[in-house]
């Protein structure tokens, strides 16, 4: 149990939710969330958007019952984490994009600050479908920026710029990034985003395609190595 420290309306259906307290994590990874008793059964994945001393936040869409009582929530309201949870992003060197997409720029935030010190080139790609959010915070951390809004990012991608791409948000996109791949130098890592139920890889309700089997996304993911995955 933790305690709420803000929990901003960023857009008409996003939010960033700030909570108190020193919680570990990878970046790629996420938290289990819930801050109600009773229904929907169920707490909601997270993943990781920030760190920092005494605090961690995330960024959440309001989709269904879940989502819509965690935008209710106010400051010192109480909450329940649990984790970090699932595979994060590979420690990644030399020339590196970070591709977010949507709800996907959530965890290229704390990747970036992770990255920005240790790797050569670090340039961070956001695609938005009606507006743009939060480009500042991530352009701290960035060589280059590229920002689109209501087109496709992957426009102004040129893979063979790069030594990895991370990257994450709607399948289209990642699966347009791994087709642009053309030779073996690229290494791109995608995080899937599906429905989770328990988060933990018992109730398979994330199950995944790739070239090794059904994977579940909660445990085996978020992160997989690009071309091992079957795009829906």
């Amino acid at each position: 149990m933790a305690k709420i420290i803000c929990n901003e309306k960023l857009s008409e259906d996003m939010f960033l939710i700030t909570i108190e307290g020193d919680f570990p994590g990878e970046m790629g990874q996420f938290y289990m969330i819930r801050g109600w008793e009773d229904y929907p059964l169920l707490s909601r994945p997270l993943s990781i958007h920030e760190i920092n001393d005494g605090s961690i936040s995330f960024i959440y869409k309001v989709l269904g019952e879940g989502t819509l009582r965690l935008s209710k929530l106010q400051k010192d309201d109480n909450i329940t984490l649990h984790g970090p949870y699932g595979n994060g992003f590979p420690k990644a060197e030399g020339r590196v994009a970070l591709v977010g997409g949507g709800m996907g720029i959530a965890p290229l935030l704390y990747t970036a600050k992770k990255l920005h010190k240790t790797v050569d080139i670090l340039d961070i790609y956001m695609g938005f479908r009606d507006e743009a959010l939060l480009v500042d915070k991530y352009k701290q951390y960035a060589d280059e920026s590229y920002i689109s809004i209501g087109s496709n990012i992957t426009d102004q991608l040129d893979i063979s710029k790069y030594d990895y791409i991370l990257t994450c948000g709607p399948e289209p996109m990642i699966k347009r990034i791994v087709e642009m791949k053309e030779d073996n130098h690229t290494k791109i890592y995608v995080s899937m985003e599906k429905h989770m139920a328990c988060g933990i890889g018992a109730c398979l309700v994330c199950s995944c395609e790739s070239k090794n089997g059904m994977t579940r996304v909660c445990k085996d993911g978020p992160v997989y190595l690009g071309e091992e995955i079957f795009y829906e």
